[in-house]
């Protein structure tokens, strides 16, 4: 195939050129350190100021991130949502049946909530390469190509943001409300475009057997349950149905009336629907405590990256850096094209900001008055930083380490897929956001 044939210099590349991600914040630090020095005439001493007082200035933010991880992999562990997925993996017959079917859900979980997203397609690529043989590189790289689409579905901080009363820039714009973002007609079919085109590119890339890596269904099977005991009355609550019920339940009823008195979805909110739907669905909190062992073994890249990733976040910001690649595309903009650089822009910033809130924070302020002095479409030009932010992703390898972690491969097993998805998929997002 051609697309196979393409890809396969990226998948060497990327093999022998990608360290590891802790590396590669590390890089990235000593980059932009260097830049924020050369560029924005900062001296070392007020770029290591920013630095370390920003280091830790993400440590809520970390937390949240890993109970995503956690709370999402709990609840996809559930009995009930493994066994939707592995009754959902026996369609798939063939190796491309297997790549085609693990994209569509990906997408989908990742349209839902992000974090779903991740840790579903991950659990449901393991499931399918219990069944099939087929390369496990590829099968992973397609769950988290559907990543791609996470910012333009229900939980995109950048459009909930935006529509949010009292966001920080209101007294811009006002109130947008998600009728002109996530449910407008360009979004939409963007959307539409990316659920086709991301897992017929993926099933295009499908290696052939002699070039294929495949993975031993024995080392994918789940750790399995310590034999139940009734020795001791701790071994009697540890294993109550009862118990987990009533807690479960209080927390269900608590969002129940959250909502009905009004409430939006919000990142602690998700991880609060996650933790307590995996109470309830596990039955027992001995069930939920093994999960949980299991789930913590991925958050080690989030615990260790994070901080590093905050300090990176300060500089950009408080450098100027950020304002500045930014504002050096938004230069020569014009409204039509506002939206192609905004979505550029925001792309390479999240090379450097993978936080997409953290992102709206540093190119809003540049973003908006342009939009506003051009005449230009503040709902589009909004997207545009939102689906910059979610295109990048798929070579940003830090959202990757909960898929990676789950399925137990390193970044640049993936990643020279996920090059091409980039190619192909920053295409298509460029042309609908300037000319649909």
């Amino acid at each position: 195939m051609m697309l196979n044939t393409a890809a396969k210099p990226f998948v060497r590349l990327v093999e022998r050129y990608l360290p590891d991600p802790y590396i590669f914040v590390l890089l990235l630090t000593i980059v932009v350190f260097a830049a924020a020095v050369l560029f924005e005439q900062q001296s070392p001493q007020q770029v290591l100021q920013q630095w370390g007082d920003g280091f830790w200035g993400l440590l809520s933010f970390a937390m949240q991130m890993l109970l995503v991880l956690v709370t999402g992999y709990m609840l996809a562990s559930t009995p009930l949502v493994k066994a939707i997925l592995d009754r959902l993996a026996m369609l798939a017959k063939t190796p491309g049946q297997a790549i085609v079917l693990v994209s569509v859900i990906s997408l989908f979980a990742s349209w839902l909530n992000w974090g779903f997203g991740l840790v579903v397609g991950a659990l449901f690529a393991k499931a399918l390469a219990r069944q099939i043989k087929v390369d496990y590189r590829l099968l992973v790289a397609s769950a988290y190509s559907g990543f791609i689409v996470w910012h333009g579905g229900l939980a995109g901080s950048v459009p909930l943001t935006i529509a949010t009363p009292g966001h920080f820039a209101e007294a811009q714009i006002g109130l947008i409300a998600t009728s002109e973002t996530i449910f407008a007609h360009f979004n939409l079919i963007l959307l539409a475009l990316l659920f086709v085109a991301v897992p017929l590119v993926n099933y295009l890339m499908l290696p052939s057997a002699k070039d294929s890596i495949y993975v031993d269904p024995a080392k994918l099977d789940d750790t399995p349950l310590p034999e139940i005991t009734q020795q001791r009355p701790a071994d009697k609550l540890e294993n109550s149905l009862l118990l987990a019920l009533i807690v479960g339940f209080a927390g269900v009823a608590y969002l129940v009336q959250y909502f009905v008195k009004g409430g939006s979805l919000n990142l602690n909110i998700v991880n609060y629907l996650f933790l307590f739907l995996a109470i309830v669905l596990h039955g027992t909190p001995r069930r939920l405590l093994h999960s949980l062992q299991q789930a913590v073994q991925g958050g080690a890249g989030i615990v260790i990256q994070f901080p590093f990733y905050a300090g990176i976040m300060a500089i950009m910001i408080q450098s100027g850096l950020a304002q500045s690649m930014s504002e050096w595309f938004v230069s020569f903009a014009s409204a039509e094209s506002l939206p192609f650089f905004s979505f550029i822009s925001a792309g390479i910033v999240n090379i450097f900001v993978p936080s997409g809130g953290g992102q709206w924070a540093v190119q809003a302020p540049v973003m908006l008055p342009a939009a506003l002095e051009l005449g230009a479409d503040i709902s589009r030009v909004a997207m545009a930083v939102a689906w910059g932010d979610a295109w990048t992703n798929m070579i940003q390898p830090f959202w990757a380490l909960p898929v990676l972690a789950i399925a137990g491969l390193k970044a640049k097993d993936i990643m020279g897929f996920c090059l091409m998805q980039l190619l192909i998929t920053g295409v298509i997002i460029s042309l609908v956001l300037t000319f649909v």
